[in-house]
């Protein structure tokens, strides 16, 4: 008599759960997004973002043109438009709203991020904390 059992079948892998986009971006984020590229004297594929060790409080955003995208980038596409995160500067932007606001004053992109403990009075440095994933 031949004995017909079969191997079990491996079990199905467990589906990977969806990774949270690391930013979103306002309507002005990402029309001055878009205007930033259209006008870029050389071609950019979006605006870079991250966040670097200085100021009074300890740590400030940069935005800078991204001429390519790197294989280490976070790649945010919103609102039609691409923003990359730098790799280092994931954890301390997960959960961000990059806004963009115009006064009579001054222009800039503004995070609204639930990882900031602090801010200087001066407005050019927050303290971050890594988010907890």
């Amino acid at each position: 008599m031949n004995d017909m059992t079969q191997a079990p079948s491996p079990a199905p892998k467990p589906k990977a759960r969806p990774r949270p986009q690391v930013m979103r971006l306002t309507e002005a984020a990402a029309q001055r997004v878009l205007e930033l590229t259209q006008r870029a004297d050389s071609e950019i594929v979006g605006l870079r973002v991250g966040v670097k060790n200085g100021g009074c409080a300890g740590q400030s955003y940069t935005v800078e043109y991204a001429h390519e995208i790197r294989p280490t980038d976070e790649v945010v596409e919103d609102k039609g438009v691409k923003v990359l995160v730098d790799p280092k500067a994931v954890l301390f932007l997960l959960g961000t709203e990059m806004d963009y606001k115009a006064d009579k004053m001054q222009a800039q992109f503004v995070f609204n991020n639930p990882n900031q403990i602090s801010a200087c009075g001066c407005g050019e440095s927050v303290q971050l904390k890594p988010a907890e994933v």
